[in-house]
């Protein structure tokens, strides 16, 4: 279900849909279909607890832009990239990052500016680094199967509306 928050007074108009899936294939399958309408450039801020299922879901969106299924945790290698043709998600995890004092040293900067699709595991730690316009997907786990996994956009971007449909 879709919910906008008009706050066009400030030209803001974000948009906010809450899917639940009930298994790891149902989790997969919802990020496949949001990594079909992944862009070049979009900087994806994930959220949510250790074990709540973001590599799980960075897998799909690998999948749906096209670039295969072999995504593991960027835990100790702080990002791994997936790259086919012209496409490319880099994947983060900022757990160890204290500050976005640190974004330059990590080349988040360089695969923004290549034009790179960026998804970021504990996002809360840079996210005042980012730039306007980054995607919220909050991942919240509600049994060892159920996730409630909320997309947060801005600028009236409703392109994850209808992807549970």
């Amino acid at each position: 279900m879709a919910t906008f928050q008009d706050f066009s007074d400030k030209g803001i108009f974000n948009v906010k849909t809450t899917y639940i899936t009930t298994s790891p294939e149902q989790t997969i399958s919802l990020a496949t279909k949001a990594g079909e309408r992944i862009k070049s450039g979009d900087v994806i801020a994930y959220k949510g607890s250790m074990g709540a299922g973001k590599t799980t879901f960075t897998r799909g969106l690998a999948i749906g832009m096209g670039l295969g299924d072999k995504v593991t945790s960027p835990t100790f290698a702080l990002v791994n990239e997936y790259k086919e043709g012209s496409k490319t998600l880099a994947h983060f995890d900022m757990y160890r990052i204290s500050s976005s004092d640190e974004l330059d040293v990590t080349g988040f900067y360089d695969y923004i500016d290549m034009g790179a699709a960026v998804a970021v595991e504990w996002s809360e730690n840079v996210i005042d680094g980012f730039d306007d316009g980054y995607i919220t997907i909050t991942i919240n786990r509600i049994d060892e199967n159920t996730r409630e996994i909320t997309f947060e956009t801005v600028n009236g971007d409703d392109r994850f509306a209808d992807i549970g449909d």
